[in-house]
């Protein structure tokens, strides 16, 4: 995820563990009470779209239950970003043009993107949200050219890896509206500086949130381990090839944005800095390990051309989706 924005308060993180744990606890407290449970309705939802046999008429009339979910569903079908020839006028019409399977990742996404951006003001929300999208397309892309058979689980494992950074936000704002110490600049999807400020990682809160929404095992594996696939205990080659769509998007994001600082004795930077294209080569062999030196480098290749197209696409449907243009980083860097 990009930098954080520029309405922060000034930086300094304390050594006090007594105001880590004050954090910790709050974290835990908007973990516990701020987070709402998904609404039955996407469960229902859920539910009907996984059906061996659709109901489309059934999928529309529970929808209709929240309009403005239904209008931010129909917004993103109509976007650059799924590139439809024709315009969706119903969510029955999006199920047949887009798949039941891709319509009840955006109905979950949607729903998450709603709460969150009542929380979180657009900058960071919609620099996250194109991290996610980025990372969903990718990662479906290396599921089609590694074999694995379950490309939507790949797509939406993508899409959500980092929710866990939602929270963390929450909390962040949170401090800043009280003119409290900051966290370093560079947070965001850095372990180590996530769990010195906030008592844990984005990674642990990722986890506890698929446990209460019910997620499958699989991406309790996501959630928790896409920074260490190797530590995957239900499907490593899911979490092997979401983490090789984060580390490589980790690396596109550093080149874009300005050069990180040195770390210094009071900051040092994580274990995992991000992959440049010299040891990329490397990441994608952690990642996959299955992979022989050629599939290795076909991949790089294939995930450079698909950044590139990408991303403008990605930019485009946030934008229609939620208003708010970010500024756009360049892909050729």
């Amino acid at each position: 995820m990009s930098k954080p924005p520029s309405f922060a308060p000034p930086l300094g993180i304390p050594d006090s563990p007594a105001q880590v744990e004050r954090r910790k606890q709050q974290l835990l407290h908007i973990l516990s009470k701020g987070l709402p449970t998904l609404p039955s309705y996407v469960l229902d939802l859920n539910a009907l779209l996984g059906s061996p046999t659709v109901d489309l008429k059934k999928v529309g009339k529970v929808l209709s239950t929240d309009p403005s979910l239904s209008a931010q569903v129909l917004r993103l079908c109509n976007s650059a970003l799924f590139g439809l020839r024709r315009r969706v006028l119903s969510i029955e019409q999006a199920a047949v043009l887009l798949g039941t399977e891709r319509l009840r990742t955006l109905v979950l996404t949607c729903s998450v993107m709603q709460f969150a951006g009542k929380r979180i003001p657009p900058e960071p929300l919609v620099a996250f949200w194109q991290h996610s999208f980025l990372a969903a397309l990718l990662s479906e892309r290396i599921a089609r050219q590694v074999d694995y058979f379950e490309k939507e689980q790949a797509y939406l494992g993508g899409l959500l890896h980092d929710i866990g950074q939602l929270p963390l936000w929450i909390l962040v704002l949170e401090e800043a509206a009280k003119q409290r110490p900051m966290p370093p600049p560079a947070w965001p999807d850095n372990l180590f500086m996530e769990r010195n400020y906030f008592g844990m990682d984005h990674c642990k809160v990722g986890r506890w949130m698929a446990v209460n929404w019910n997620f499958m095992p699989s991406f309790l594996d996501v959630f928790e381990a896409h920074h260490q696939p190797d530590r995957a205990q239900h499907d490593p080659y899911l979490v092997g090839i979401v983490a090789a769509a984060d580390r490589f998007l980790q690396a596109q994001e550093a080149v874009a944005g300005e050069p990180p600082e040195p770390p210094s004795p009071e900051h040092p930077s994580s274990a995992e800095p991000p992959p440049s294209e010299t040891d990329a080569a490397g990441f994608l062999q952690a990642c996959l390990p299955r992979l022989n030196e050629a599939e290795r480098h076909a991949l790089l290749e294939m995930l450079q051309t698909e950044y590139i197209h990408f991303l403008p696409l990605v930019q485009l449907g946030l934008a229609a989706a939620s208003g708010y243009a970010p500024e756009e980083p360049n892909p050729q860097a």
